[in-house]
């Protein structure tokens, strides 16, 4: 990476809490735990932490979390915008103040009731304030929700294009075949079929089944971020930061961004894989495995293009079972994915990563070099390549 920053800093811990549909517990209880657990996994302790990083969208303040955690004293707190665009924005921040001096430890963290809390499409009291101020050009035509949104980007690529739903639905039989051997995974021993995909209900018809969306979760995950040769004297071997980028471009919206010219692709990806590649000097063929962010599958094909895994709508023939699964060309997820293990904002993701890494996930690729990792799209956005020393 050019700059100071690549090969300066590394992912040491990695913590999580079980993923559910009910917690039962409040979030700042699940960040904590998510925190403590990655602490441990370093080998480091809380006293040792110097700063957090979370989304802008975390309801843990990190104060309360560093004095549930007896975390003496910060030099870096830092929060990142734009939902599940953060989750590799996060690392970065976090390498950027390692890589600078500002901390010597940082912990990255996300943690929500997503499921048994707050739920996407209740806008109950929105004459009062309630609801965003963009979906009020959307929002009274029904556009409520996530799904909602993409699907309107979506149906422009299928036209375009000529991909069917049931080309969508290659990623969520990847996804769920990868969960089905993940114990941790929400959908543990439930793989599906193409046939399970085309009969699951829509959506939003023609373009999303209730498969080609990701979960809604409970639970939360942290990363601990530091300078890799403290890294290499801790418990664990580095994941090293070999690039990190966001991205951003005109008339970005929150998956809304229906003003552009071209609605086919999702230029904020194309932008964090540009520098991705430029900042690394890799290119696609040299990714051992992929974390792509899955919250609806039509997205999975269009990044694939956007980051130069395959040429412009030639992503429904790239991105079959075979050539996405453990073994094949590129695998993708072996966690399961958003749609299979648990929808964390990514951040889940970005633990599979490190995983994979080490030579330690449960569906692990041979050989893993350098692991993508990709944040939320439809949004400004974010990636990652991580690898081993």
């Amino acid at each position: 990476m050019s700059g100071t920053l690549g090969g300066r800093a590394a992912i040491a811990g990695v913590g999580q809490t079980e993923f559910s549909k009910a917690s039962g517990r409040s979030e700042l209880q699940l960040a904590c735990e998510a925190v403590r657990a990655a602490l441990d996994d370093a080998g480091l302790a809380p006293a040792e932490v110097d700063g957090l990083v979370t989304f802008t969208l975390d309801s843990s303040e990190e104060m309360e979390v560093g004095r549930n955690l007896g975390i003496d004293e910060l030099s870096l707190f830092s929060r990142v915008p734009y939902g599940g665009g953060a989750a590799a924005a996060v690392v970065l921040q976090a390498a950027m103040a390692v890589a600078t001096g500002v901390a010597g430890v940082v912990v990255c963290y996300r943690a929500f009731n997503e499921r048994s809390g707050s739920r996407f499409g209740n806008f109950a009291g929105s004459m009062t304030g309630g609801m965003p101020p963009f979906l009020s050009w959307y929002a009274p035509w029904g556009l409520l929700t996530p799904a909602s949104w993409v699907a309107l980007h979506a149906r422009r690529y299928m036209d375009v294009y000529g991909v069917t739903n049931e080309d969508f639905g290659a990623i969520a039989v990847v996804d769920r075949k990868h969960a089905a051997t993940n114990p941790d995974a929400w959908f543990y021993e439930r793989p599906i079929t193409i046939g399970d995909h085309q009969a699951s209900r829509w959506v939003v018809e023609p373009v999303l089944r209730l498969l080609d969306c990701c979960q809604e979760s409970d639970g939360g995950v942290a990363l601990v971020v530091t300078s890799v040769e403290r890294a290499r004297d801790l418990r664990q071997k580095p994941a090293v930061v070999t690039a990190a980028a966001q991205g951003a471009t005109f008339d970005s919206g929150m998956m809304t961004s229906y003003y552009r010219d071209d609605l086919l692709g999702l230029p904020e990806m194309g932008v964090v894989g540009d520098r991705l590649w430029k900042m690394s000097g890799l290119a696609p063929a040299d990714i051992s495995t992929a974390f792509l962010y899955d919250h609806f599958t039509p997205f999975v094909l269009m990044q694939l293009e956007e980051l130069g895994f395959c040429g412009r709508g030639e992503a429904r023939h790239f991105a079959t079972v075979e050539n996405l699964s453990l073994g094949g060309r590129l695998p993708i997820n072996t966690n399961g994915g958003l749609l299979g293990e648990a929808y964390i904002h990514g951040m889940n993701g970005i633990t599979e990563a490190v995983r994979q890494v080490r030579g330690s996930s449960v569906n692990q690729v041979a050989d893993v070099a350098h692991v993508l990792v990709t944040a939320g799209t439809g949004v400004p956005t974010s990636g990652l390549i991580l690898s081993r020393e």
